[in-house]
């Protein structure tokens, strides 16, 4: 799983690979609760898709350019595109389906 700065993610990006991306931060309770459940995620899709986190206090840039207002935010890219999102603490399921029909 990638923590990720803006080149890295701009990069990845670019790639026009599937991703997921969680916009979190430490502060940030259901955050921290997500956090094994993105971290399981990135596991089983690796080679697949790639999973990363971005903490919106250190990369505030990205959190505005994609309108995150709320955390934890997971947002979905495939072709360079948002795909989709998905705002709390949800199960892995919701996620994987996601994923899955992207893949």
């Amino acid at each position: 799983m990638k923590h990720y700065d803006l080149a890295a993610f701009d990069s990845d990006l670019a790639s026009g690979k599937l991703m997921m991306v969680d916009f979190w931060a430490n502060w940030c309770m259901p955050c921290r609760m997500l956090g094994p459940v993105i971290e399981s995620l990135a596991e089983q899709y690796e080679g697949k898709a790639l999973v990363g986190k971005v903490d919106v206090d250190a990369q505030g840039e990205l959190a505005m350019r994609y309108g995150v207002m709320s955390i934890p935010t997971v947002i979905f890219f495939k072709d360079g595109k948002e795909i989709g999102r998905q705002v709390g603490a949800l199960p892995a399921e919701a996620f994987t389906q996601i994923l899955d029909q992207n893949l």
